[in-house]
């Protein structure tokens, strides 16, 4: 089997990152989505072990300390952070993993893997991106408008990112995000491997 295939997934608060991953791996076979640690409380749904694994700001700090991240990073006053040795793991065994991260995690994980496959979700517009926070409900005034700020300074990072996916229509988007990953599993570099028996039949 070959090796599994990295995928960074980085987009502005509201964009629609995380549903457009969600269905994406629903849909998918080979294909997970990496659990983060985090410092921030759950969310209403959320579960530990599920959505993330939920942590005291001490543990985190202390698996900092260990170098027990492949990337971190301070977002909106919580850390968040990936395990290598958990990611390692899944892509030795021929398993896609994504990784939903901001665009500063992302140039950590750039660094450290060159060859990870990096998509920036953009919202359709500004207007749009805060009608979608406002309809979460989650958040208060002031953490809205504070991502709609934040959301500029993250928009500005999509020259660093492979492939642009704008999320307008859910369903466009989203078959947009399955023709990334089916061309990437078509690749020479990612193909051939599984294809070693086949090749050596084809050339013997």
């Amino acid at each position: 089997m070959g090796k599994g295939t990295l995928y960074v997934f980085s987009a502005p608060s509201g964009a629609g990152k995380t549903s457009l991953v969600k269905a994406l791996v629903d849909g998918s076979h080979n294909l997970m989505v990496s659990i983060s640690h985090t410092t921030r409380a759950p969310r209403t749904g959320e579960k530990n072990g599920v959505n993330y694994h939920f942590v005291s700001q001490e543990e985190f700090m202390q698996m900092l300390t260990y170098n027990l991240f492949l990337e971190h990073a301070q977002v909106y006053d919580h850390y968040y952070g990936t395990s290598q040795r958990w990611l390692q793991e899944q892509l030795h065994r021929g398993i896609d993993v994504i990784l939903e991260i901001d665009w500063q995690g992302a140039q950590q994980v750039r660094r450290l893997k060159p060859d990870c496959v990096s998509i920036f979700i953009l919202p359709p517009s500004l207007d749009i991106l805060k009608q979608r926070l406002y309809s979460r409900a989650q958040d208060s005034e002031s953490v809205i408008n504070r991502r709609l700020r934040e959301a500029l300074e993250d928009i500005s990072h999509y020259v660093e990112f492979d492939y642009l996916v704008v999320n307008d229509h859910f369903d466009t988007a989203l078959a947009d995000l399955q023709s990334i990953i089916r061309s990437q599993r078509l690749s020479q570099l990612v193909h051939a491997p599984r294809l070693e028996k086949l090749l050596t039949q084809l050339l013997s």
